[in-house]
């Protein structure tokens, strides 16, 4: 099939979540026979040089990229609560990129046109009027639950209305797309069912982030920490989650940590990491910032925390710590669409005081850090083997056009 992804990050390199997700599918699709060409948002959020992508890369996907400034302005923003329209969604439309969806469309054609997350999907209207093409979502999360989470959240009344409000108008948005589309892969099976429930009418699959194939996940090392056991954390630090959810960390958990255990670290990793993060002075805090390698990182450490009180869809760097045979400490929404047994390939702490155990069980007890590790790492060859997911995609591309 000849299918065209519409990205709102570019899926080379894979850096973050999003981008790693997405480059699992190009990958993945193009392996399994299909013929991909991609068309990408270029933005301040996430800026990439056509230069740094891989020659290969940018001749087998035909990626082209679009600059958008994703820049949030106080004006707009408030100007948009009185057009009950999503200012999430609002931001992706470009003239630009609606002019490169349009060139593509005139001079090719396309089996299935997939969007890459709800915030490409404003030029679903333009695509019908050009295209004969099967038209899929690829549901990174639930997108609207993430902010009304993050709104419950929020102890700001004045914050907390606003955020709510970003939220109903995103929901408002995301259940109509849903009714419009022809198909939706959702990351996970609870997001799936959710999608059944209020799109009865379009089908609805499960395609979890997938892992490149058994044979290679074979090959990956799995490395013991060569030092005394560390903490650490990992992720995008320009996502709210994860901010909210490591400055709590910080302030009701890390503090009893320390305590017990003077000598254990917290290694903090990943892009943008905020001012008050970087200028941090914690007893047992390190700041590692942005790393190059999130593998080679994994693996000079023992436990991943991922405190996470809000969020939606899967957690694509625990799936990766898992891989690497890594103890995951987080809440039962950071674990959402994994399919674990807590106590088994991963621990489970919703409060600080379950975190607070969590450690304590793991420093504690001989041989459980390597047993949960290697657990986990059994779970995700399992269940996350990117052949199969793939396989499982084509039998539904082809399922919704017939």
């Amino acid at each position: 099939m000849k299918i065209l992804l519409l990205c709102n990050k570019s899926p080379w390199p894979p850096l973050e979540g999003g981008p790693i997700a997405m480059n699992a599918m190009v990958t993945g699709l193009m392996s399994a026979g299909h013929q991909v060409k991609v068309l990408a948002v270029n933005s301040n959020k996430y800026g990439i040089s056509n230069e740094s992508i891989p020659e290969g890369y940018r001749s087998v996907t035909g990626i082209e990229m679009v600059y958008i400034d994703l820049t949030v302005r106080p004006l707009p923003a408030f100007f948009n609560l009185f057009t009950g329209k999503s200012y999430h969604v609002e931001r992706f439309i470009s003239e630009s990129f609606k002019d490169a969806l349009k060139g593509i469309l005139k001079t090719d054609t396309f089996d299935i046109i997939q969007f890459e997350t709800l915030f490409t999907s404003p030029y679903l209207s333009l695509i019908r009027s050009m295209s004969d093409a099967r038209i899929v979502l690829r549901a990174h999360n639930i997108e609207h639950l993430i902010w009304q989470r993050i709104a419950n959240g929020c102890s700001n009344p004045l914050k907390r209305i606003y955020l709510s409000h970003l939220a109903r108008t995103l929901r408002r948005y995301e259940l109509d797309i849903l009714k419009k589309v022809d198909g939706i892969a959702a990351i996970t099976d609870k997001d799936a069912e959710f999608f059944r429930s209020v799109a009865p009418e379009t089908p609805v699959t499960s395609i979890p982030f997938g892992i490149p194939s058994k044979d290679s996940m074979e090959l990956i090392p799995v490395k013991p920490a060569n030092t005394s056991p560390t903490l650490f954390h990992l992720g995008s630090m320009n996502w709210i989650p994860n901010q909210e959810g490591i400055s709590w960390f910080i302030r009701d958990v890390w503090p009893a940590i320390n305590r017990k255990f003077p000598l254990l670290k917290f290694h903090l990793a990943g892009r943008e990491m905020p001012a008050w993060i970087r200028n941090i002075n914690i007893n047992g805090i390190v700041v590692d910032g942005e790393v190059p390698d999130a593998l080679k990182y994994m693996q000079l450490h023992s436990i991943m925390i991922v405190p996470l009180f809000s969020g939606s869809g899967i957690r694509i760097k625990i799936v990766e710590g898992m891989l690497a045979g890594k103890v995951i400490i987080t809440t039962a929404i950071g674990a959402e669409g994994i399919n674990y047994t807590d106590g088994l390939n991963i621990l489970i702490a919703n409060d600080a005081e379950g975190f607070i155990n969590a450690v304590d069980k793991c420093l504690n007890a001989p041989g459980m850090i390597e047993n949960l590790g290697q657990n986990a790492r059994k779970l995700v060859m399992k269940d996350h083997n990117n052949e199969d997911l793939m396989r499982k995609i084509s039998e539904f591309y082809v399922s919704i056009g017939q």
